[in-house]
């Protein structure tokens, strides 16, 4: 089909162009009428229907879950908060480049040390408040802000000023930055009235549904907002989110009709569910990635030849083909794959080598056990994968000792508080997110407590290279220091695995986070009988 065709089919799936012009149309372009008529009512039938209850059953909830966007650390609080609040910019699933939502547009200097948002205009918040460019400037204050306790600092801190110029927005940077509009797309960065400086739980945005609902642990509701600014998202009339961190009760409820949506599916469960009546497997291969962390300044953790160690003692194919079944690619100890631009090539695979591993384990002078934490909602299949990572290391005279933990606080009380434990990474829009995110000096969410300047300074000299073949240099350089010195264990870039019922209509195959990029809820419509 060529652009043009398909360009007008989804014009008319999305109720912007009429039958009568959409043949009108295709005649002019030469297509035969008996063709374009199939086209037509295969569009007519993927046109959104509106209204009904769309209810998601989802892992990844927890009792001390805030709407302030700045603390969302999982996929309730952010699945939830995409259905209320909204960002400036968001990332295409096609092709990964910046797209507008709450800015219209963008422009940047030569040097792109300074970024010009145009702000749209007649957006109203929940509360009836026109959404303003000093709402915009206030919400990324805070979130840049170095008293913040927001996840989002990390990728904003070159941000050195922010200003106002009528309805545009204006960031002075202190270094050039390709990447902003990218970095925008951070789910934390959900513009609020007065950026969220005097209630950041308040839950009032943007988007097409408001807050009805908020059981931190239990269940979440929202309501459509009838002053919504779009008409191609937000199709239902309101969403529930139900804490499932349970993966056989999660099944159940998709089996049995209780629940639309599930996420973390389980790969050993795939083959099985896909076969039950009305249920369908949404899988995507992604920049996400499932991990054992090692806090590199804390004993025995802070020895390198133990941590190299560990790292030669995991057999990665195993892995994959036992715990997640081949839904997954091999990781390399460093968070970057083929989904990001400038990928660094040539860098040599890590096998496992239990003689090695050995080696550096003697010169490391460890002794006894090592105590690796895991727990269910890590990731679907954690505690399965840390008792294999047990089994190979023992082949190397590494004795791991797994404790498994409550679902419940393990993203507050295990990771980044404890020194050895697994966990994921949903992945970000560029390497320079991913890297300032988690891995520079000061990040907030340096899980790995990988404090190294050189490292740090690699990553600015990127950020700020406009030359693309330089740039991808760093960024190998970058990928290398992390892979061979860090405390990053990266086993495998695991598949997003959702699930839906077949009336769930309208799914976004979006590699860029799970569920959608963790916007099913606004893009899906329920089919009617």
């Amino acid at each position: 089909m060529s652009k043009e065709l398909k360009f007008l089919s989804h014009r008319v799936a999305s109720g912007k162009l009429s039958r009568r012009d959409f043949l009108g149309r295709a005649a002019a372009l030469g297509i035969a009428t008996p063709f374009a008529t199939s086209l037509l009512t295969k569009a007519v039938k993927a046109q959104p229907q509106k209204g009904g209850a769309l209810r998601m059953g989802l892992t990844g909830g927890e009792s001390t879950n805030s709407l302030d966007p700045a603390t969302w650390l999982t996929q309730v609080p952010q699945n939830f908060g995409s259905t209320w609040g909204e960002t400036l910019v968001i990332q295409s699933p096609e092709d990964g480049s910046p797209e507008p939502v709450l800015a219209e547009s963008w422009e940047p200097s030569e040097d792109a040390t300074e970024w010009r948002f145009n702000i749209r205009q007649g957006v109203t918040f929940h509360n009836g408040q026109e959404m303003t460019a000093e709402d915009v400037a206030q919400t990324i204050r805070r979130h840049s802000d170095e008293n913040t306790e927001s996840a989002a600092l990390g990728v904003l801190r070159d941000i050195e000023d922010i200003s106002v110029d009528g309805n545009v927005v204006v960031f002075k940077l202190a270094r050039g930055n390709a990447d902003l509009p990218l970095l925008l797309t951070d789910y934390h960065l959900v513009i609020q009235p007065n950026g969220g400086m005097d209630e950041p739980d308040a839950g009032i945005g943007t988007g097409p549904y408001k807050v009805e609902v908020n059981e931190p642990g239990v269940r979440h509701v929202s309501t459509k907002y009838d002053g919504y600014w779009r008409d191609d998202v937000g199709h239902v009339d309101s969403v529930e989110i139900i804490v499932m961190n349970d993966s056989t009760a999660r099944i159940s409820a998709l089996q049995s009709g209780q629940v639309h949506i599930i996420n973390r599916v389980e790969p050993r469960t795939v083959e099985l569910l896909s076969r039950a009546p009305g249920v369908v497997i949404e899988g995507v291969p992604s920049k996400g990635h499932y991990v054992f962390i090692m806090h590199c300044n804390t004993a025995p953790f802070d020895n390198a030849d133990l941590r190299m160690a560990l790292k030669l003692s995991i057999d990665r194919e195993q892995m994959i083909n036992q715990v997640l079944l081949g839904h997954a690619s091999l990781g390399n100890d460093f968070p970057i794959n083929e989904s990001y631009a400038l990928y660094p090539e040539g860098i040599e695979q890590r096998t496992y080598d239990p003689d090695q591993a050995r080696h550096y384990f003697e010169r490391s002078g460890h002794e006894g056990p090592i105590l690796l934490r895991t727990s269910e909602v890590a990731f679907p299949g954690a505690v399965d994968a840390a008792q294999l990572f047990a089994q190979q290391a023992s082949a190397a005279g590494i004795d791991i000792q797994v404790q498994r933990e409550p679902g419940d606080g393990y993203w507050t009380e295990v990771w980044n508080a404890q020194p050895f434990c697994a966990s994921y990474w949903g992945g970000r829009p560029t390497q320079d997110s991913m890297y300032s995110t988690a891995y520079i000096t000061g990040a907030d969410w340096n899980d790995t407590r990988f404090f190294d300047e050189g490292f740090d300074d690699i990553i600015f000299e990127a950020r700020a290279e406009l030359d693309t073949s330089r740039r991808a240099e760093l960024y190998r350089d970058a990928a290398t220091k992390v892979r061979d010195d860090g405390g990053l264990i990266l086993p495998m870039f695991n598949d997003f695995l959702d699930a839906r019922r077949e009336e769930v209509q309208g799914w976004v195959r979006d590699p860029n986070h799970e569920t959608s990029n963790l916007r099913a809820a606004i893009r899906v419509w329920l089919q009617q009988a």
